[in-house]
């Protein structure tokens, strides 16, 4: 694993405004919301050379509960280079508050020595040796099966809906994203990937704190990374980035329900789909909603439009009951609202067009690797799980966040399986607000 930090320097353009590092500006702004004298007349004040004294005078506030001043320093990016897929996820899960990136699984190694070692990921050390002939294994059947779906689809071109008008080089990219985005439930949890998050200090402090207070070795590898790193940048804020008992109780607690639910759901079968979905438009007597549906989304020209406060107000609660792993990573990083999951595995999607029954050794072994990991109430359960594990999802939200991520994830260019499911997660919520149905932008996905 390694943790680089990106110092953002200013464009030549930008060459006559104040030089601030992140703790200077947030000593500056939170002065300035505290002063009528002017930004100017606060600057003068300081010197860039020597702002120690400056920042910490006032940035002593955030021991006294003022949080938000550490929401001023601007975006501090990270890097984090080789961590497991699970560790994205769950960083991804943690920082909402974070843009970021994840390298996509079209282009990372998928060969067993782009796994963690075992030691690094706290795995016991009596069932190294199996989980890593498991996990080559899953990695032999992704290059088996995305080579026979590249010749399938080179020699049967109907199974894609290629573009009109498509040149020869648009037709092979879609076609090797066609065996690549269905070959990839087998690629392991683990599997080594590359993130990138910009947040406040703030934000990296509550992150890096939350990382701390995980139970799981690479979690708290990579928050004594982040902070080394972060502390270049921030060393002041960056004191409020250790274990705290509140974080790690409720981790603990999560933790247990996983395994309870995870050995009694344990499962290798394609679980059929169920979807749910709960909304509330209730409104307070003395503030009465008086907005349609309708001309809340009207007068949108795209997703990225905005839609009224009939949908702004409405709450929407939509959860799956069999959310493959692959699918998880990305709907994850949608980051309104409440996201939660078990990441158990109480099925196993392949899509039609891989022969499940072909894999089923595989999937036994993998099984039975999960189920002793969970015995053993292992924290290292999670990278026993393959791209292909199902688990329930849960997302709560409002109803235009719902609607962006709907017409967003069926859109042109969408994953398959997104489709599938948000199309599902769209029915269930005309149901409730038909409304809507005229105005939303369902697409049928692919090509991808």
């Amino acid at each position: 694993m390694n943790v680089t930090g990106l110092a953002i320097v200013p464009p030549p353009e930008a060459a006559g405004m104040p030089p601030v590092t992140p703790e200077l500006l947030a000593s500056v702004l939170a002065r300035y919301s505290r002063s009528n004298d002017g930004l100017g007349a606060i600057l003068e004040k300081v010197d860039p050379d020597n702002p120690d004294a400056s920042i910490d005078r006032i940035l002593k506030f955030v021991d006294y509960g003022h949080a938000s001043i550490g929401g001023l320093t601007g975006g501090i990016a990270m890097a984090v280079d080789d961590v497991s897929m699970w560790l994205a996820y769950k960083m991804f899960e943690i920082s909402q508050m974070a843009d970021g990136q994840e390298s996509s699984t079209r282009y990372i190694t998928m060969r067993a020595d782009n796994l963690p070692a075992s030691e690094e990921i706290g795995l016991p050390e009596d069932l190294a040796d199996e989980w890593r002939a498991v996990m080559k294994a899953a990695f032999d059947a992704y290059n088996r099966e995305y080579r026979r779906l590249d010749k399938l689809a080179e020699e049967n071109p109907e199974m894609i809906r290629y573009p009109e008008g498509a040149g020869p080089a648009v037709i092979k990219r879609l076609r090797k994203n066609f065996a690549l985005d269905r070959a990839r439930y087998f690629v392991p949890f683990a599997t080594r990937t590359n993130l990138a998050l910009v947040m406040t200090s703030r934000m990296w402090a509550e992150t890096v704190k939350h990382l701390d207070s995980l139970p799981q070795q690479e979690a708290k590898t990579a928050a004594e990374r982040l902070r080394t790193e972060l502390e270049k940048l921030s060393p002041r804020l960056m004191r409020h980035s250790r274990a705290e008992e509140s974080f790690r109780r409720q981790a603990e607690a999560d933790l247990d329900y996983s395994f309870e639910m995870g050995l009694s759901e344990l499962s290798v079968e394609n679980r059929p789909d169920e979807v749910w979905v709960r909304t509330d438009n209730e409104a307070p007597p003395f503030l009465p909603e008086t907005q349609s549906v309708p001309d809340a989304l009207r007068h949108r020209s795209n997703r990225y439009g905005r839609a009224g406060r009939a949908l702004r107000r409405m709450r929407v609660t939509f959860a799956w009951n069999n959310m493959a792993v692959a699918e998880l990573r990305d709907l994850n990083r949608h980051r309104t609202g409440h996201r939660f999951t078990p990441l158990i595995q109480n099925g196993f999607y392949l899509p039609p067009e891989i022969d499940a029954g072909s894999h089923r050794e595989l999937l036994d072994l993998q099984a039975a690797l999960l189920k002793q990991l969970l015995e053993r109430r292992s924290s290292a359960y999670t990278c026993a799980l393959l791209l292909g594990s199902q688990t329930p999802f849960e997302h709560a939200t409002q109803a235009d966040k719902f609607i962006y991520e709907a017409e967003l994830r069926t859109g042109m260019g969408a994953h398959f399986r997104y489709g599938e499911h948000l199309s599902a997660a769209l029915q269930r919520f005309y149901e409730s607000v038909p409304g809507a149905r005229a105005w939303v932008e369902e697409g049928a996905a692919e090509p991808e």
